[in-house]
Formats: structure tokens, sequence, C-alpha cells
């Protein structure tokens, strides 16, 4: 089965990363809850790699801030359509969330929906 993927890199200010982990924790189990497949939120360990464009180059993140990789599968894009939906519809997502102190700046995520090509899994 063709699943489907939202895929997000985000830079987080690094004194903040630990609140980003706790609502990153709390959001996951929204969309499980409200019927995604899987979340994964991931901070950078090898900013530097020795090939390609390191994510701190396209983020422009500055020495204070981590990029944090991010996915959520879903059944379908269909499901991820509805199930984003619902969850920016919960109440909690408004108590996770202070609009007047951001963990990141939303207009620096890099962010798309994909098509499986390949799904391995060991």
């Amino acid at each position: 089965m063709s699943r489907y993927v939202d895929g997000y890199v985000i830079p987080v200010p690094t004194a903040k990363l630990a609140d980003y982990r706790r609502i990153a924790s709390r959001m996951a189990k929204l969309f499980l809850e409200y019927g995604a497949l899987e979340v994964r939120e991931c901070a950078i360990d090898d900013p530097s790699p020795p090939f390609g464009t390191p994510f701190s180059k396209t983020l422009k993140s500055r020495d204070d801030e981590t990029a944090v990789f991010s996915w959520i599968i879903f059944k379908s894009r269909k499901d991820r359509d509805r199930i984003n939906a619902d969850v920016m519809a919960d109440p909690r997502v408004g108590k996770l969330c202070d609009p007047s102190d951001p963990l990141f700046n939303c207009q620096r995520m890099v962010y798309g929906g994909f098509k499986t090509l390949v799904d391995v899994v060991a």
C-alpha cells in the first residue's frame, strides 16, 4: 500500500529545544489519535555532512539554532488532508502554542507532502 508523507524541516532555537520536544510529543499524540500512522521528530546530529547541502544552509540557521527534521506518515493524501484539518481544529492545539512567543519561525519552515516511491522496512 502506498502511503503519504508530510515532511518538514525547521530551525528551532537551541535554548527552546526541550520546549519544542514537549509540544511535539503532544502534537504527535494528537496526529495519531486522528489517524496518522507514524510521527517522527529528529534533531540534527551531523550538521556538516561531507556531501550535499547542509540543512543549516537551506534554513539559513544561526549558531543558536538546531535543525529539526520531521515527518508524519498517513494512509493516503485524502487521509492526510482530513487528519491535518481535524488536528488544526482541535482546541488542544491552541493550548499548546502561545502565538505571542512562537517556538520557531513558521516562515522559515521547509515543508511538503510526498507520494511514497519506495517503502522498505527491516
